[in-house]
């Protein structure tokens, strides 16, 4: 038995936790407010009570509300000079994954030299050790999705390249995490559904993963049997306060999945599928791609017991054949009424499948080796046919 365990992030988790942060330790005197460009935070007055508590802190602070869904390197660029010219020393996402991965990618530029894609690993970036420490992150997430409130990577799209990358190291984990189901509770069906597709695909990446050890199981496990019980209730009830704990828990336990575990190439895929097409939402097209990709694996002969554990894990008691968790993964999409997404419906076509077959190689190829079976060029190219619709 080994692994490496290392989550140093502070979690406030459950009801009125936002209410508390005024009461704790900050990390510094200025911050800088990251979160979306659309409306949302405003309009369910969430921007206003992280506002309230800020001041009751005597903290002063500058708004960067900038942010897209597929988050884009020069808002990273921005966000990171705004913070830098104000004197701010510490950043605040608050909102879902999009935000809270641009204010860590916005901490290390903040404090850095240079362009963001020199510090970043795959594709055309220049993988330069970072110099500087980044400004401490506070994570305020009103999303169940990402679990980036509990891991240190941050996944950002070079607009010009096309290249959709994860980045992260220990420093860029949060200091603080506000984890706070009220928050959720406005996110509209849809979301939901992609959101928490995105937490369980964490989970099944993680447990499947070749890194996988005694931690990261446990972590998996128990988000996954949180997810089959509860996401078609949050997803169809969506004021049900129980399930959307319960999903927000789910989703904080797969961020720690990705703290030790990881990803495999699902999220490389998908990754290609919306560089190509910020319209994208990431959760919906994971979910596209996932019964083609897991059928793959399925019948690869490689990983038959934790397969048959994930679909006993998502409600499938009498699970005996890896197959089996395919079904169950199809039975809840159907349950979350995400089932049969199209990709042609966010301008895909089939004539750019081995394209997008190798910018996820070529972005994200590290994932591959984290694959329980090896996975080809001509095999991603075979997933993406079958997914396609």
């Amino acid at each position: 038995m080994s692994f490496n365990y290392y989550i140093p992030t502070r979690v406030l988790f459950g009801k009125g936790q936002l209410e508390q942060l005024h009461k704790q330790a900050l990390p510094g005197r200025k911050a800088l407010i990251v979160t979306s460009a659309g409306m949302s935070m405003k309009k369910y007055g969430y921007l206003a009570r992280l506002e309230d508590q800020l001041k009751k802190a005597d903290i002063d602070y500058v708004i960067f509300d900038k942010i897209l869904p597929n988050p884009i390197k020069p808002h990273v660029m921005e966000g990171a000079a705004l913070a830098a010219g104000n004197g701010c020393d510490f950043v605040i996402g608050l909102g879902g994954g999009s935000s809270i991965d641009s204010s860590k990618s916005i901490a290390v530029m903040a404090t850095n030299p240079g362009d963001y894609w020199d510090y970043i690993g795959g594709g055309s970036g220049k993988a330069m050790p970072v110099p500087n420490d980044p400004l401490p992150v506070v994570a305020i997430t009103t999303t169940a999705g990402t679990g980036t409130e509990a891991d240190p990577w941050t996944v950002i799209t070079n607009d010009e390249s096309n290249e959709k990358i994860g980045f992260g190291y220990d420093k860029t984990f949060p200091v603080l995490s506000i984890v706070d189901p009220d928050l959720m509770m406005t996110v509209p069906p849809h979301l939901t559904a992609y959101q928490g597709f995105d937490a369980l695909f964490h989970s099944t990446e993680g447990y499947v993963n070749r890194f996988a050890n005694e931690m990261s199981d446990m972590y998996a496990i128990k988000s996954i049997q949180l997810l089959g019980k509860y996401l078609p209730t949050a997803v169809n009830e969506g004021s049900n306060e129980e399930a959307r704990e319960k999903v927000a828990l789910a989703n904080t336990v797969a961020g720690m999945v990705e703290s030790t575990s990881g990803c495999t190439s699902e999220h490389s895929l998908e990754h290609a599928l919306s560089a190509f097409h910020p319209e994208l939402p990431h959760g919906a097209g994971l979910i596209m791609v996932s019964e083609a990709y897991y059928t793959f694996f399925a019948k690869s002969g490689s990983c038959d017991q934790r397969l048959v554990d994930m679909a006993a894990a998502l409600g499938k008691k009498d699970a005996s054949e890896p197959m089996d968790f395919v079904a169950a993964l199809v039975d809840l999409q159907k349950a979350c009424g995400v089932y049969g997404l199209k990709m042609s419906d966010y301008g895909i076509k089939a004539g750019e499948i081995e394209a997008l077959a190798r910018n996820a190689r070529h972005t994200m190829g590290g994932l591959f080796a984290c694959d329980p079976a090896e996975l080809s060029d001509e095999n991603v190219v075979e997933i993406l046919k079958k997914s396609y619709k």
